[in-house]
């Protein structure tokens, strides 16, 4: 019922954890059953470890949170020899989560996860800064976002996931380039760029000043953009974006999503993945589907 398949990889379930809300998946492991999620996105990755932004970097907001990590990692080389042997003992899929600074090191992780067993597909963080044009964002133009796309797509000989930035003008330019430059599917959407202050100190509650909001708070946005990409693209579109239960992943399933993300769910609720994939098979019995395949789209306009 819930057994998906998406760019030649099968999943048991639609149902997957988002990058930076799960760890390496491990970390859960003691509180819910990990061979229930679907897939695990694990925490960004980079060529090098990466120490991270000062704290503070996490504040929590009406409905969601803002955070400005700052990728910490420990390095895809420690990623592959020291996680992905022991991520093998669960059924779940594992998707890795890679960025960089320039294309160059973008390419470089991607090559280092080529070849490696238990590796499923690599998920494109392309909010990040693009040092060689002064900092811009990868996502934000459709040119360099196809550019990157292309050139890990070369480099990898695993399917390539593209997670867009909602921090543009027109997020259906930037997925048609990226679909046109090779993308095998794209999640949608990243966090939504914001601030807080702490109006006692004058001082801004997050030590980076700007961070990641995340949480309910934004499911109306993602929704939306998942809607539009969706009609716009042939590839799929995984949904993310303040999903906390199965009623919100059914909203991003009738939007046109063909997978989800639960992020910040899984702070506040560890049994999050699993109670959505209990809730979506009991509402496709009640409604009548078959396969969750048939949810997709079937949004009655």
């Amino acid at each position: 019922m819930l057994r998906t398949e998406l760019f030649g990889v099968e999943f048991e379930n639609p149902v997957w954890t988002a990058s930076g809300t799960f760890g390496f998946g491990l970390e859960y492991a003691p509180y819910m059953d990990l061979n229930r999620v679907g897939a695990v996105c694990v925490k960004g990755l980079s060529i090098k470890p990466r120490e991270g932004n000062e704290p503070p970097r996490i504040w929590e907001t009406p409905c969601g949170m803002l955070n400005a990590i700052g990728l910490q990692n420990p390095g895809v080389e420690y990623f592959v020899e020291k996680i992905v042997p022991q991520l093998k003992n669960y059924r779940c899929r594992v998707i890795a989560n890679i960025y960089g600074s320039t294309v160059e090191e973008y390419v470089a992780v991607a090559e280092a996860l080529k070849g490696v067993n238990g590796v499923d597909a690599i998920e494109l963080n392309i909010s990040c800064p693009n040092v060689k044009k002064g900092g811009l964002a990868f996502g934000v133009d459709p040119v360099e976002a196809a550019k990157l796309t292309e050139a890990v797509k070369k480099a990898t000989d695993k399917p390539v996931i593209v997670k867009l930035s909602p921090n543009v003008t027109d997020i259906v330019e930037i997925a048609k380039a990226i679909e046109s430059a090779g993308a095998d599917a794209l999640s949608a959407i990243n966090t939504l760029l914001g601030m807080a202050i702490d109006i006692r100190r004058r001082k801004p509650r997050i030590k980076n000043r700007f961070g990641g909001l995340s949480g309910p708070a934004i499911k109306p946005v993602a929704v939306r953009m998942v809607y539009q990409v969706a009609r716009a693209v042939s590839i799929p579109v995984i949904g993310i974006g303040g999903i906390s239960t199965w009623e919100d992943a059914v909203e991003f399933f009738l939007a046109g999503a063909s997978a989800v993300q639960v992020g910040t769910a899984n702070f506040f609720n560890p049994k999050a993945v699993e109670e959505i994939v209990e809730g979506l098979e009991n509402y496709l019995k009640e409604m009548g589907y078959s396969h969750i395949s048939e949810l997709i789209g079937d949004l009655r306009e």
